[in-house]
């Protein structure tokens, strides 16, 4: 795949992990929901949704694709457990990068730097406005 950003919501199955600290992680699984994409809602929250998984290890093996936004935790912790799992290409949600996250990812294939809605949000939204402003820039 390489980091092509837009085609990287191409694939039908996802694992989309949240510690509800970033609202745009729950509202990319509903996103990609819409759009008929099998999703994966991992919660990893002191408060899990009910209907959510709260461990990796309850994901199904063979998801290529992850998106994650964690700021509770050391992200590069659950994306050693995701790699494990069989997961190929991994979304951390901008600002939520760390060193560890930066080592994995010279070795994985990441995305980074970008939020997911800004890619899965609707034109006349705040999504939209920021995917104006990050084509404008260059930054899309």
């Amino acid at each position: 795949m390489g980091n092509d950003y837009l085609e990287f919501w191409d694939a039908d199955e996802y694992i989309v992990v949240n510690d509800k600290t970033k609202p745009a992680i729950k509202l990319t699984a509903d996103e990609l929901k819409k759009l008929g994409k099998t999703v994966h809602y991992v919660d990893l929250s002191n408060r899990p949704d009910l209907d959510a998984i709260k461990s990796i290890g309850e994901v199904p093996d063979g998801v290529k694709n992850a998106v994650m936004g964690l700021t509770t935790m050391e992200p590069a912790d659950i994306m050693k457990q995701l790699f494990e799992k069989g997961v190929v290409n991994i979304w951390i949600h901008w600002r939520t990068d760390t060193p560890a996250v930066r080592e994995l990812c010279a070795k994985h294939n990441c995305f980074t730097g970008r939020c997911p809605m800004m890619y899965l949000g609707k034109d006349l939204s705040i999504h939209g406005v920021h995917r104006a402003i990050a084509k404008f820039t260059g930054k899309y």
